[in-house]
């Protein structure tokens, strides 16, 4: 079982903050996005995170890890 979290605008657009997924073999994070999200691409330039340390989209995802996706952040 993974834990999978969303921040600020994503959380919004999907209307949840966070959720479970059980996995039973090895995942990118992409494609954790794609089990937990099939019918939304992810936002270009999102931010990712497994166990809070930021990794690319390429980067493994086992049982027991913390997917977190954060969205671009603007500013000025």
């Amino acid at each position: 079982m993974i834990t999978i979290r969303y921040f600020a605008s994503l959380r919004e657009t999907l209307g949840r903050s966070t959720e479970q997924l059980e996995i039973f073999e090895p995942h990118t994070v992409l494609s954790v996005w794609r089990l937990a999200n099939p019918d939304l691409a992810l936002p270009e330039n999102t931010l990712t995170a497994v166990n809070m340390d930021y990794v690319p989209l390429s980067n493994n995802v086992k049982d027991g890890d913390e997917v977190a996706f954060f969205p671009p952040v603007t500013g000025g």
